[in-house]
């Protein structure tokens, strides 16, 4: 077929390979504007540009892919189908209707559970057993559209962030290959989504990370998870920002207020939650490399009753 693709992310690039893999012409790659990155603050290309040009495939980035000069220039590719995934924009109506086999979505969870912004983290940090990707014909709404095909992918005890993120992108790529050839031989079946039954998430800030130490042990040591490796959850030690990028949960409570250190020594940094206590594994203090705890606490004295998460100490 002849495709349009659309996305922007690392999530995204496993897709585009795919296609191309499988013998499909992607006449054009949508992706976001460059962006500033880094202290320097240079501009860097999407990840999808960077495949899209090693595939010599064209890439266009659209501000805004409402504008009607945007829906002139995908039409004149007349694609037969659009692929987007985590594209980072709403398409309109002009553009969902343009293909002849519509536009479809690669989408990191099992719809209708987790519409939205950043599936992937928030079924790690809500502790979810399970989670996958479905491919949806997309209409106007936010991942409202029909479901064509899904796969569930299995979450384990210390699934994170990034490691899901892979899993996902995998799956997705075969996924929507597969997905793109029934819908090409007419076996594709469409399926209303329960609207009843769906769930939404919210885009991850910095400040999520921020760990309430009040929280039970087993809700930060999932958000850790979770927000690794972005943005990190984090805390405050002696005013400076201490991240943390592991921790294990121990079972039982002390007398001390949540976020005390409640033991420390040459190996281990324990610290009192609101139900639980958690020792951290590996951290990272502001301005220092990541690190195993036991590293960190050659070069770093903590004493038992410190308080963590106060900027100002």
């Amino acid at each position: 077929m002849k495709v349009i693709f659309m996305g922007t992310p690392d999530f995204a690039v496993g897709t585009l390979e795919a296609i191309v893999a499988a013998g499909h012409e992607v006449v054009l790659a949508v992706t976001q504007p460059d962006k500033p990155k880094g202290r320097g603050k240079s501009m860097q290309y999407p990840p999808v540009k960077e495949a899209a040009i090693a595939y010599g495939i064209e890439v266009y980035q659209p501000e805004r892919v409402r504008r009607l000069e945007c829906i002139e220039y995908l039409a004149k590719y007349q694609p037969d189908i659009i692929v987007v995934a985590a594209f980072g924009q709403i398409l309109p109506k002009e553009i969902l209707e343009m293909p002849k086999y519509g536009c479809i979505n690669v989408h990191a969870s099992l719809l209708p559970k987790y519409r939205g912004a950043a599936p992937i983290q928030w079924a790690v940090i809500n502790g979810e057993k399970a989670s996958g990707v479905t491919i949806m014909r997309m209409d106007e709404g936010l991942d409202t559209g029909d479901m064509i095909a899904s796969v569930a992918v299995e979450l384990d005890a210390q699934e994170t962030g990034g490691s899901l993120f892979d899993k996902l992108q995998d799956a997705g790529a075969r996924l929507c290959v597969e997905t793109m050839k029934s819908i090409e031989d007419g076996t594709a079946v469409y399926t209303p989504q329960d609207n009843e039954i769906a769930t939404h998430t919210k885009m991850i800030q910095k400040s999520l990370g921020k760990i309430n130490w009040s929280l039970s042990a087993v809700q930060i040591e999932r958000l850790i998870r979770g927000l690794n490796p972005w943005p990190s959850a984090y805390t405050y030690l002696s005013g400076k920002t201490l991240k943390i990028w592991k921790a294990t949960v121990h079972p039982g409570n002390t007398d001390a207020a949540p976020g005390t250190v409640v033991k420390a020594d040459k190996q281990s940094l324990v610290i009192q939650t609101g139900v639980d206590r958690l020792s951290l594994e590996e951290v990272q203090l502001e301005g220092k490399k990541r690190m195993p705890v036991a590293d960190f606490l050659r070069g770093f004295t903590i004493g038992n009753g410190t308080v963590l998460g106060t900027k100002q100490q």
